[in-house]
């Protein structure tokens, strides 16, 4: 055992729903199985980004996030159907009330996907390998769907393990495998390295995690600040966080990363309608209403500014969340600088319980108790 890692190990379980939006579909209308179907966008192409893809779609190399245009050019023939999220929402209470029989300790990270803690199980089990062969079983029979598990010692390797074999998949990290399973790990599989982190890591040597647990905690603090602690930390199996029941969405939003960057006004407006798009397909997903907009500038020397404007009542819809990052970019005197990166952040939630009867925003806020 590490120094600083619990002298008692955790059990945690990780579930992920396979291609969980698009399984729905292909379930409730069997003209939809085996064929490839995205969830949001627009058939012609006109606009819109993909929500989410089945397995059959990714095959042609489509995924979440992706431009409709572009999901049409690579596959001619799939099929675009509009969300149904309360159909999703549904279904997720379902899935939650399986995970109910063996924990309370039930971590919910969106509709698709929850971290349980059944290192003390309810129905005294005490394998949490067992626990996810009966949660799995029972997602198949009962809910006639499929979901991916991940088990270890602590979230992040339980995360992690959840994607090793999808779908329809569990892979087990005990203590004695741990440190061997990260130093394995791809930098680009750690939780907050994106393209920009990955980029920078590898440009220093750091390819995986064996690479990373060779580099001082100090050198790491110094190239990537405070989250630099969390990888110094994490490549050494240590990641004490709990399951929390009661964690609440502080914020949700989206970010994107340019494949050249970006210095017109045009263009930059553009990407900006493309993630507005993202984060509203999320807030309507999730619920929530924000009152808060954060504009997230990245420059190509990787200076970083923010930019935020918080309202009375919540931002009301996709052309709300457009105007105001338009906005916020054009205050922020980026003409002629090359950006490399931006994102838009919804927080400052409104409780539904919080709205007026007569608010005019009602129709879109009030939603459904959990």
């Amino acid at each position: 055992m590490n120094p600083g890692q619990p002298r008692s190990l955790r059990k945690i379980i990780h579930i992920d729903m396979d291609a969980f939006y698009a399984s729905v579909e292909q379930r409730d209308y069997p003209d939809y199985r085996g064929k490839p179907l995205v969830v949001g966008g627009s058939p012609e192409g006109r606009g819109g980004v993909v929500v989410a893809a089945s397995y059959e779609a990714r095959k042609f190399g489509i995924h979440s996030a992706m431009p409709s245009k572009k999901a049409v050019q690579l596959c001619p023939h799939v099929i675009f159907v509009s969300p149904r999220f309360a159909a999703y929402k549904e279904v997720s209470g379902k899935i939650r009330e399986i995970f109910s029989r063996y924990t309370d300790l039930i971590e919910p990270l969106s509709l698709d996907e929850a971290y349980l803690d059944v290192t003390v199980d309810k129905a005294g089990i005490g394998s949490a390998i067992d626990i996810a062969w009966k949660i799995k079983h029972a997602i198949r029979d009962e809910l006639g769907l499929t979901a991916s598990a991940g088990i270890s010692v602590n979230k992040f390797v339980a995360k992690i393990a959840s994607d090793v074999n999808k779908p329809d998949g569990l892979t087990f990290v005990g203590p004695s495998r741990l440190e061997d399973f990260i130093a394995r790990l791809p930098v680009e599989k750690f939780h907050g390295v994106g393209k920009v982190t990955a980029a920078k890591m590898k440009s220093l040597g750091l390819h995986n995690g064996e690479d990373l647990r060779n580099v001082p905690e100090s050198d790491m603090v110094r190239h990537f600040g405070k989250v630099g602690r969390f990888f110094f930390h994490i490549v050494r199996g240590i990641d004490d966080r709990a399951v929390q029941p009661n964690r609440q969405t502080k914020s949700i939003g989206a970010e994107d990363t340019f494949a050249y960057d970006l210095d017109d006004m045009a263009e930059l407006e553009l990407a900006i309608r493309k993630i507005s798009k993202i984060v509203a397909e999320r807030i309507e997903r999730h619920n929530m209403a924000g009152r808060s907009l954060t504009l997230k500038i990245k420059f190509s020397d990787f200076r970083l500014i923010t930019r935020s404007q918080s309202f009375p009542n919540p931002i009301n819809g996709l052309d709300s969340i457009i105007s105001i990052a338009v906005s916020l970019l054009k205050d922020s005197d980026v003409s002629g600088k090359k950006i490399r990166l931006l994102g838009i952040t919804l927080s400052n939630f409104l409780h539904p319980g919080h709205l007026a009867k007569n608010d005019p925003f009602a129709p879109l806020t009030l939603f459904p108790d959990e």
